[in-house]
């Protein structure tokens, strides 16, 4: 592998509602140096069980959590970490509020951008919470990793929005319902300056467990410096 080596993994966690000693211990097993969650603690307590949840992982907190409207980032002590902000969706009354994280991190020299998000349910929505999202994309310099459930696949518009200019893998492999994947709603993204090493659906009993989503697993080159 040329470039930087980093391990993303991003991974709807349900709320934690599952089999979280199976959530955790996959989570160690794979050894991700990012980890994007969506639907983590954003409630009563948020920082804390955010933070609890970090260390059982072995990561620290990075960004997100309630200001990100339950997308969580966790890193490892490779990865330092600058400055991160928040973005919220506009708001369909009677709907959840929705929003991502941004945050920039370096790793052995080679700096990048990591933004999560989690789109609606409502086909009327996402369109919109998309391009929101994609705005504050592309104000963003230099390498990015995106990830998100986006609530619909590779042919829906809001897919389409978020991949425009970025790369993932050709693949159609489901990711929803872990139980019996059906539906690829769950990917990660690129900038065309980072190498996607390996891309994998982590489709294991532990997996299943865990969530009612599979961990998407991405390892990445990163252009160095």
């Amino acid at each position: 592998m040329s470039g930087v080596p980093l391990r993303v993994l991003s991974w709807n966690v349900h709320g934690l509602k599952d089999d979280r000693a199976e959530l955790v211990g996959l989570v160690r097993e794979l050894a991700p140096d990012v980890l994007i969650m969506q639907e983590a603690p954003r409630r009563f307590r948020w920082r804390h069980k955010s933070a609890a949840l970090a260390n059982e992982c072995g990561l620290v907190v990075a960004a997100g959590g309630l200001p990100a409207l339950g997308n969580l980032l966790l890193v490892n002590l490779r990865v330092a970490v600058g400055d991160t902000w928040n973005v919220r969706y506009p708001l369909t009354p009677g709907r959840h509020l929705r929003g991502a994280f941004f945050a920039q991190g370096r790793v052995r020299g080679a700096s990048f951008t990591v933004s999560g998000s989690h789109l609606a349910t409502d086909p009327a929505e996402r369109p919109t919470q998309a391009a929101h999202w994609k705005a504050e994309l592309i104000r963003v310099d230099g390498p990015v990793i995106v990830a998100a459930d986006l609530n619909e696949g590779p042919g829906g518009g809001a897919w389409r929005t978020v991949e425009d200019g970025l790369t993932t893998t050709k693949d159609d492999e489901p990711t929803f319902p872990a139980a019996a994947p059906s539906r690829r709603i769950d990917g990660v993204f690129v900038s065309p300056d980072i190498t996607i090493e390996r891309y994998e659906i982590i489709a294991t009993d532990r997996a299943r467990a865990a969530s009612d989503h599979l961990p998407v697993l991405v390892d990445l080159s990163l252009p160095s410096g």
